[in-house]
């Protein structure tokens, strides 16, 4: 494990490292606000290199923060590394592996050679949920926005340790869209034409502003940048005059097979809802800083999968994730690979950067033994604290895994599984048992395969995922009885 102390920049996609770490915190029961973006891809942000997009108050945030290089999502679509978020469990291993309802309904298609065992529509309310955790320790719990853990009332967020619930539901996008009304019964309407992403701030800025006198853990889920793309007019308007200046040159579009992999950054809605986003993060922490609470509030954004950048048409890809291979619903680092920032005003130095590889069962450990509260190794038991590493100790890297035994629908994505040691990673894809190896350090966009020239590291690696596929109960495909093979 490397980390360094810079200013973040642009890009981050040469490093080196060294630590700084300024001062161990003295607060004994910190507030916690966590900032969940949907779909929001590792390139769709200005400090990792974004051109087209606009996010000032999020590199602002990563200038002021820790940001996490090597952040992962536990799965490349969003219930299962939702579940993951919620439980610091592997989605394999609760047996959450699609986004809820998936194809479940539907059966497998007769050009899908693979047919997937059922998976839970549900995050079962035995878990002891992050929330739970928090609640129990005399936290007030507030979510907001994005829940899509389960299709019936009883699995929402009120009765998964949550006080408050503003929106959280079944569903995996706005049902009525981004303008009121939105169409949730979790969410009250508010006027004709009012933004979804801003009242869900503005529902959280109003708890922090009732319980800034206790401790407090707000979980922001936005819905945003999920599709549907409706940005507001006026900044679409504002991108479509950028785009007039934009040099773009190549093909917008390569096709794989009947997928198509967009290679530009150029759809005006979406880039208007990744500026939504960003100004309500930004209003999110004056508000901190107006009620000084900066200081006595752990800070986390991060998102749920790889921006959506791939499709069977042309018309529906947001964006790219380039220099990363692929996006969401694919185990390749477009997928899975996520911005990850700690942010916590006199306790974390400012623009310090780490090449640890943490993913999404991480977060739930971590937030507990920061706010000082005991763990529970028993539920988030495929999580690690990453608390050390905001006190200047060395930690030693752990192998992650992923297992998604699907097909991403319309995305191209196949069922696979991954797992990632020090730079290596090796992909195993199980409609032929076929497997790829890459060391992410030389070659990030995973364009060289090298199971050939290191067949011994290829092998370690697979039996390496194989294992931890029997321990923790991974349910595998199995032959799709209607498979029609195509001509």
């Amino acid at each position: 494990m490397r980390i360094k102390s810079a200013i973040v920049v642009a890009t981050l996609l040469i490093f080196s490292c060294s630590f700084i770490y300024k001062k161990k915190s003295k607060i004994d029961k910190p507030n916690i606000l966590f900032i969940l973006v949907d779909d929001l891809g590792w390139a769709d942000l200005g400090y990792n290199g974004s051109k087209f997009y606009e996010t000032p108050n999020i590199d602002k945030l990563a200038a002021s923060g820790l940001v996490f290089i090597d952040a992962y999502a536990a799965s490349p679509v969003c219930s299962p590394s939702r579940a993951a978020i919620m439980t610091g469990k592997y989605p394999a291993r609760l047996n959450l592996t699609d986004y809820i309802p998936g194809n479940r309904h539907y059966g497998p298609h007769k050009n899908q050679k693979l047919a997937s065992h059922p998976f839970k529509l549900q995050l079962d309310l035995e878990e002891y949920t992050l929330a739970e955790a928090f609640k129990d320790a005399g936290y007030t719990t507030f979510f907001a926005g994005k829940w899509h853990l389960g299709e019936e009332e009883k699995f929402y967020p009120q009765h998964q340790g949550f006080d408050i619930n503003k929106g959280g539901n079944s569903t995996g996008h706005p049902a009525g869209g981004y303008f009121a009304p939105y169409q949730n019964p979790q969410l009250e309407d508010g006027e004709d034409g009012e933004y979804l992403t801003d009242r869900l701030t503005d529902e959280t800025i109003h708890f922090i502003q009732n319980n800034k006198d206790q401790s407090f853990f707000a979980y922001l889920s936005f819905y945003t940048v999920h599709l549907p793309l409706q940005g507001k007019p006026e900044k679409v308007e504002k991108y479509r005059n950028k785009l007039a200046q934009m040099n773009y040159s190549g093909e917008e579009f390569i096709k794989k097979g009947e997928t198509y992999h967009k290679q530009w950054q150029n759809m005006t809605h979406y880039a208007a809802m990744v500026e939504s986003m960003d100004e309500n993060v930004g209003r999110l922490l004056q508000v901190l800083e107006q009620k000084k609470l900066s200081e006595n509030t752990f800070v986390v954004f991060t998102s749920d999968n790889g921006g959506m950048a791939t499709s069977n048409r042309t018309d529906n890809i947001p964006t790219t994730n380039l220099p990363l291979r692929a996006g969401k619903g694919y185990l390749y680092e477009g997928g899975i690979r996520e911005p990850l920032i700690f942010y916590w005003p006199g306790n974390i130095e400012a623009g310090t950067t780490t090449d640890f590889p943490a993913t999404g069962t991480d977060l739930y450990p971590t937030l507990l033994d920061v706010a000082g509260i005991q763990l529970y190794p028993e539920q988030h038991r495929d999580g690690i604290s990453l608390k050390p590493l905001l006190e200047g100790r060395e930690m030693d890297e752990q192998p992650l895994f992923w297992h998604y035994p699907h097909y991403s629908g319309g995305l191209g994505g196949r069922p696979s599984g991954a797992v990632r040691v020090g730079d290596y990673k090796l992909i195993e894809f199980f409609e032929d048992n076929r497997i790829e190896l890459y060391n992410l350090k030389d070659d990030l966009g995973e364009e060289k395969d090298l199971s050939e020239a290191h067949p011994e590291k290829a092998e370690e690696l697979k039996q390496l995922l194989h294992q931890w596929r029997k321990d923790v109960g991974a349910q595998m495909p199995y032959p799709n009885p209607a498979y029609i093979e195509q001509e």
